[in-house]
């Protein structure tokens, strides 16, 4: 085995285990190669739990995508952009949600925020989705859409980033009207800034933390959640951008070239339950009444 591979294990190894126990591990000079192969073989049991199977989806990616050949190829979920700013709609959502769901493919929207009223961006977001659910959804799926709130650093859409207090009002909306909390995606460095600045009020980091996380990050293992004690999704790599090593972490699926790729914390079965209970059914939603109390209504 060469020695780049080796390093590169080594590397990447050193995401998930101690740096003691890294050193533990390859320390003695005469037993390096042992230890190197020993750590390939337990770096490829921890990817074994992880699915490494989501892709996420824009109006910015061009190709027609086969969806039944990708579910074939062990796709098993998209998460695509449904709106952006300013109260935009992604005009390649409603053909792809029809063509994956009728693939048996998971499926998942997300809203890119800008600075504007959180409120008005949910309602925004969870009206196009519910108007556009019926007429991609595969009844036989059991599984609904998962919903994410996309807030990272703005830098080609108007309105500028969105604050902790507006995504605090999306995420509350968005709760309000489904009764779900949405995922939360941005990078590990945006996380680091702005969702675990000291300054957060304790109710806001309380509600922040009733989001799952999914977290970007091309270079290494997401290794700073707070204020989340751990990720549910990790984008790895997107543009072809990916400082990880290829072998374990390839950046095209199939025959789709650079795009972006996310892996799930558990294994394949885990993704598909952990989809079941956190997507929503537009044909249901929660309205809160006067009084504050939650009912469900038909929609």
């Amino acid at each position: 085995m060469g020695l780049r591979i080796l390093r590169q294990s080594i590397k990447f190894l050193k995401s998930f285990l101690s740096p003691g126990l890294v050193n533990a591990s390859i320390a003695p000079p005469m037993s390096i190669r042992k230890g190197g192969i020993a750590l390939i073989l337990l770096a490829l049991t921890l990817s074994a739990r992880a699915d490494n199977s989501v892709l996420s989806l824009s109006h910015y990616d061009e190709p027609a995508f086969d969806f039944s050949g990708l579910q074939r190829s062990g796709l098993q979920g998209v998460i695509h952009e449904a709106t952006y700013p300013a109260f935009d709609v992604d005009s390649k959502y409603a053909y792809r949600q029809a063509q994956a769901m009728r693939a048996g493919v998971l499926w998942g929207a997300y809203h890119f925020a800008n600075g504007s009223d959180g409120r008005r961006q949910a309602d925004h977001f969870v009206d196009f989705v519910a108007s556009q659910w019926s007429r991609g959804h595969n009844p036989a799926q059991p599984e609904g859409v998962l919903l994410v709130l996309d807030a990272e650093q703005n830098t080609h859409y108007p309105g500028g980033n969105m604050p902790v207090a507006e995504a605090v009002r999306f995420i509350e909306r968005v709760h309000d009207r489904t009764g779900l909390y949405p995922g939360l995606y941005s990078n590990e460095y945006w996380i680091r800034r702005v969702f675990n600045d000291p300054s957060i009020n304790p109710a806001s980091r309380e509600l922040l933390c009733k989001c799952w996380l999914w977290i970007a990050n091309y270079h290494n293992r997401p290794a700073t959640t707070a204020p989340w004690p751990g990720w549910t999704l990790w984008q790895y790599t997107g543009d072809g951008v990916c400082g990880l090593p290829r072998g374990m972490y390839p950046t095209n699926f199939c025959n789709l070239r650079r795009v972006e790729r996310t892996i799930f914390s558990g294994d394949r079965t885990s993704l598909h339950h952990f989809w079941a209970e956190h997507s929503w059914m537009p044909q249901r939603e929660v309205a809160t009444s006067t009084e504050g109390t939650a009912t469900v209504a038909a929609q």
